[in-house]
């Protein structure tokens, strides 16, 4: 599998990672390195616990890290949770709301570590 073809599985953007990486050795470098990323279980525990500040700190983490691997859906979702919990912002959104966010950036990143599993697999 190429890292075009593993994007493509996952609904990455290999574009934008082509334009802040440049190479694909790189891309597949570092979106292996994803797999070892805890800011995901970060999040949930911190939502688990209702930690609005760990949430917080998860879900930037998750945002920035994607947003530089092109796995933009993934950046987005953690975006919209990080805004919900940024200091200083008084929440807009109730905790159900919260939940099903929560739960569909779980689904979307469980898919992207399978591919990148897959991806890994194959190196």
């Amino acid at each position: 599998m190429t890292v075009q073809e593993l994007y493509d599985s996952i609904g990455g953007n290999y574009d934008s990672a082509k334009r802040i990486l440049q190479m694909d050795k790189l891309i597949g470098k570092f979106v292996l390195k994803f797999l070892d990323d805890k800011s995901c279980e970060k999040l949930l525990s911190a939502w688990e616990a209702k930690d609005g500040s760990g949430v917080f700190d998860g879900a930037h983490a998750i945002k920035g890290v994607c947003a530089n691997l092109g796995l933009n859906g993934l950046s987005e979702q953690a975006s919209a949770i990080a805004e919900e919990f940024r200091p200083g912002n008084a929440r807009t959104m109730d905790d159900a709301e919260v939940d099903r966010l929560v739960a569909e950036l779980k689904a979307t990143y469980d898919k992207t570590i399978a591919g990148i599993s897959a991806f890994a697999a194959e190196q």
